[in-house]
């Protein structure tokens, strides 16, 4: 049994409530059961800082917990261990990942327009090591018999092992309008949708939580349509 959970962003209410949801929906299930996180941990809520050492502790009891990376995860990877596109990433959402961190909001105002070498000494003085080790760690898609878990979705009629990182990470359009069998369900968030979406040829769990509090996983079981799960 497999639980997919759409993006966090932060909010660690959300995703300690899901779980709980999840761990009562499953009980009494045999076999193996899994968590699988869709990816996009940090930015615009409030707690990204919280909600990896959450994800980087023991998985709810009874789980194993599958973590993917999503493009957000990604860009603060990059801002803090290369320095790539610090500003753009403070301004898409990455100042509340480091207000989470402990800056104050007129330290990241000047975060934002400081220079390069100042700005990654920063990330670096707040970032911890081992949060960047996990998320460098996080691999960009899992498969299972019957379905592909991504972040974002997939480049249609290319196999898995052809596809970039950065669409699995960031497509949208060419994935989300295709109607083509990718070969197996893609299940995905990235794009946020008002009701979670289930189609013949993708699942869409990004539910928008940090907007919303509507944090969704769906519930994928042998022999069972899919269904979805969620915090409201």
């Amino acid at each position: 049994m497999v639980y997919a959970i759409g993006d966090v962003h932060g909010c660690l209410d959300q995703l300690l409530a899901l779980e709980a949801l999840i761990a009562a929906d499953a009980a009494g299930v045999e076999g193996d059961r899994y968590v699988i996180q869709l990816g996009d941990y940090t930015d615009r809520g409030p707690k990204s800082a919280q909600v990896i050492d959450h994800l980087m502790a023991p998985a709810p009891p009874g789980f194993e917990r599958v973590c993917l990376r999503g493009n957000h995860d990604d860009m603060l990877l990059r801002a803090v261990t290369e320095g790539a596109n610090i500003s753009d990433w403070l301004a898409f959402g990455g100042e509340e990942t480091m207000q989470s961190y402990g800056i104050l909001p007129m330290q990241a105002d000047w975060l934002r327009k400081g220079r390069r070498q100042t700005q990654m000494q920063v990330l670096e003085a707040y970032v911890p090591t081992e949060h960047l080790a996990f998320l460098k760690a996080l691999p960009v898609a899992l498969d299972m018999p019957g379905y592909i878990f991504v972040h974002a979705g997939v480049r249609p009629g290319l196999a898995l092992a052809q596809q970039r990182d950065g669409d699995l990470m960031w497509i949208r359009d060419e994935f989300l309008e295709s109607d083509r069998d990718h070969g197996a369900v893609v299940v995905h968030g990235h794009t946020p949708v008002r009701q979670p979406l289930l189609q013949p040829n993708q699942i869409a769990v990004d539910t928008a939580c940090y907007q919303t509090g509507q944090l969704t996983a769906v519930r994928i079981a042998p022999g069972e349509v899919p269904r979805f799960i969620s915090t409201k």
